[in-house]
């Protein structure tokens, strides 16, 4: 058995990312951890009865992914590329080196939020293998309306190398989606059930599958027996 951790940006990352691989994992007996990297507040604009909507959302969420173990920071939405690296890469290293997963899921580096650039890079240095042993595989998940969006010419954007089936939950991951009430919308709106399940389709297509989550795979360690 595997033990795993999604870093989420945000609630509702983690199921557009890599839902049905999460759905996979635990059908298979893994320990699956979530880390969500920012939290909202009325600071921010948000109505006390919004945000106390989000919590349950959150909970309900860990509820039917059945996940382990659910960290939550207090950094404030969209302010993660003003906070300090080192604060950033703190958070994630105490989950690491507390959940001590062999298997990590993080948003793609190169993606138009902010908050997502953020995340991978204190992600990236909590993968050295001299300080985090138990990290055997680091898996980056697309995001739909931040990955597509990204306007960057400086690199090759989301080129994904590993695909995973996940035909036999595609309609539990839209199930979990539709829990975040203000997060869905109808096409061409980019979360919509239309264009998850367009996005799957067409991921199954490359993977001669009907249903399919696409990563680019930046680490694996394989060991002897």
């Amino acid at each position: 058995m595997s033990t795993v951790l999604v870093v989420a940006p945000h609630p509702d990352d983690e199921t557009l990312g890599c839902g049905g691989t999460l759905l996979r994992h635990r059908s298979k007996g893994d320990s699956i951890h979530w880390l969500i990297m920012t939290t909202i507040s009325e600071a921010l604009g948000y109505s006390r009865k919004f945000i106390q909507q989000r919590k349950e959302e959150i909970e309900h969420v860990a509820g039917e992914y059945g996940f382990a173990s659910v960290s939550q920071t207090s950094f404030i939405t969209t302010d993660l590329d003003v906070l300090s690296k080192k604060v950033l890469i703190d958070e994630v290293a105490k989950n690491v080196r507390s959940v001590k997963p062999n298997v990590i899921y993080a948003p793609f580096g190169n993606d138009v939020h902010s908050d997502h650039k953020a995340v991978f890079d204190a992600m990236a240095a909590c993968t050295k293998s001299f300080r985090y042993p138990s990290v055997k595989r680091v898996c980056l998940y697309e995001t739909i309306s931040e990955t597509e969006f990204s306007l960057s010419l400086d690199d090759a954007g989301f080129r994904p190398n590993l695909w995973i089936d996940i035909s036999q939950f595609i309609d539990r991951k839209i199930e979990i989606m539709k829990l975040y009430v203000n997060e869905m919308g109808t096409h061409p709106f980019p979360r919509s059930e239309r264009n998850i399940r367009a996005l799957a389709t067409f991921r199954g297509a490359t993977a001669g599958c009907e249903a399919a989550e696409a990563f680019m795979l930046v680490k694996e360690i394989i060991e002897d027996d």
